[in-house]
């Protein structure tokens, strides 16, 4: 299975991740979050508007997953709290993220998208021991932000 992750070419190059907090994790875990498509991860990377800088040179990263369901956990929307979309919830969904991550019983958490109904994303463990054994970059591809899309997120 291909995943994708948008990245500034500084970053594109390799499978690392900072560890800053998010919403499934907390400061100090290193996981990627990537998308099952590009048109997810580019509304993904869109909510957080903060994060798109109009003269960086963005890549998107294609990441291979090796189908093999034994390394991949999936949450249901259903099991998670009613408000998990709302940004008051991270501190609970950082608590479900970071006992998956520590627990290392899988590789890979898919979560449902809170932009996107029906959608997914996956997050990564970096630091799980079998990281290198089923993830692998495949590709870095260009990757174009239409300035129609930036001018959607700076209007007042």
């Amino acid at each position: 299975m291909e995943v994708f992750r948008i990245s500034s070419s500084k970053y594109a190059k390799s499978l690392t991740a900072s560890g800053a907090s998010a919403r499934w994790n907390r400061d100090g875990e290193f996981v990627l979050y990537t998308a099952s498509t590009r048109s997810l991860a580019t509304l993904e990377l869109m909510v957080h508007m903060n994060a798109i800088r109009p003269v960086v040179n963005y890549k998107v990263m294609v990441i291979s997953i090796e189908d093999n369901d034994n390394i991949i956990k999936r949450l249901h929307s259903r099991s998670l709290p009613k408000d998990w979309r709302d940004f008051k919830t991270y501190s609970k969904l950082q608590s479900i993220g970071s006992t998956w991550y520590n627990g290392c019983d899988s590789l890979v958490l898919k979560i449902p998208s809170a932009i996107i109904t029906n959608e997914y994303n996956y997050i990564i463990n970096c630091h799980h021991p079998d990281f290198s054994k089923f993830i692998k970059l495949v590709s870095a591809e260009d990757f174009y932000f239409d300035k129609r899309l930036i001018e959607l997120l700076i209007k007042p």
